[in-house]
């Protein structure tokens, strides 16, 4: 294993030989708010025991343990995919679809970082995959065991998308290409006047006709505060000089958002929801499951 990298200058900058140190390095790097921050790392931390062959703490005693001190050379034995493979098996007994794979995912999210670093020679991470249900027999309802619930049934990847502590423009993006079930291109075309809000649906004139539910009507408000015309998702930056006037935010003068970059910022927000890593597609917005019987429209 390497013993130091350099940063961008070529100052030498020595490895990280020890587990949770490496934890925080990986931490100080990536892009994260605070709160994803702080799950990363819960996240991180507890996988450090199955690497010293120890059962990692659940329920209240997870809180408050202490990680064991462990080398990070430890994720180069042959036999870590092995240890970590049985921990995600054991961990699936006690947590959610949605918790396994977030915790799987920040995982890879590290090992890769630090593989790239030079600080590891192998990813112990890359083959691992969530258990799978064995056949048996039916599951009594009144007493299924959390590790039947835990593999029988995929997360809901779009509630878990929407419920991500994300920027209100792609949250209510996300909310109206849920709710109204809409192709990604009619719902970007949209322009602040062809809105009708009380009624929550689009208005006779506009070239689509969407409606939506309670969530994307708390958003929408807030993300068109101040602006009565123009397009309703717009970029970060200002427009070229040579973006259409119909393309353009008269008060800010701000572009329409193209479907290349909110799909680009689906994805790197999904990625730590994903078990491979990668991060998922807009078309799982469209998922949704029907209520009360009712047949999807």
């Amino acid at each position: 294993m390497s013993q130091h990298q350099t940063d961008g200058v070529g100052t030498p900058r020595p490895a990280a030989v020890e587990y949770s140190a490496a934890v925080d390095r990986y931490l100080a790097a990536a892009v994260l708010g605070s709160a994803s921050r702080r799950v990363y790392r819960i996240s991180l931390l507890g996988w450090s025991w199955p690497l010293v062959d120890r059962r990692a703490p659940t329920g209240r005693e997870r809180r408050g343990a202490h990680p064991p001190v462990v080398p990070l050379a430890l994720l180069d034995d042959p036999k870590a995919p092995e240890r970590l493979q049985r921990a995600l098996a054991d961990r699936a007994a006690t947590a959610e679809p949605r918790t396994l794979a977030r915790e799987l995912a920040c995982l890879r999210a590290a090992t890769a970082w630090w593989l790239a670093e030079g600080w590891i020679t192998a990813d112990p991470a890359a083959g691992l995959t969530p258990p799978t249900l064995c056949p048996g027999p039916a599951p009594n309802p009144s007493g299924a065991s959390a590790a039947a619930r835990a593999t029988a049934a995929d997360p809901d990847r779009a509630r878990a998308a929407l419920a991500l502590r994300s920027p209100l423009r792609e949250l209510t993006l996300w909310h109206l290409l849920h709710e109204s079930r809409a192709p990604v291109e009619q719902v970007l075309a949209l322009n602040i006047d062809d809105l009708d809000l009380p009624g929550r649906r689009t208005r006779a004139r506009a070239a689509a006709s969407l409606s939506w539910e309670r969530g994307t009507a708390r958003l929408l408000p807030m993300l068109l505060a101040g602006r009565t015309a123009g397009p309703v998702f717009v970029t970060d930056r200002r427009a070229p000089a040579a973006t259409p006037v119909a393309d353009r935010c008269p008060v800010t003068g701000r572009g329409r958002l193209s479907y290349r970059r909110a799909a680009e910022l689906f994805t790197a927000a999904t990625r730590p929801l994903d078990p491979a890593g990668r991060g998922w597609t807009l078309l799982v917005l469209r998922d949704r499951a029907p209520r009360n019987g009712a047949v999807p429209r």
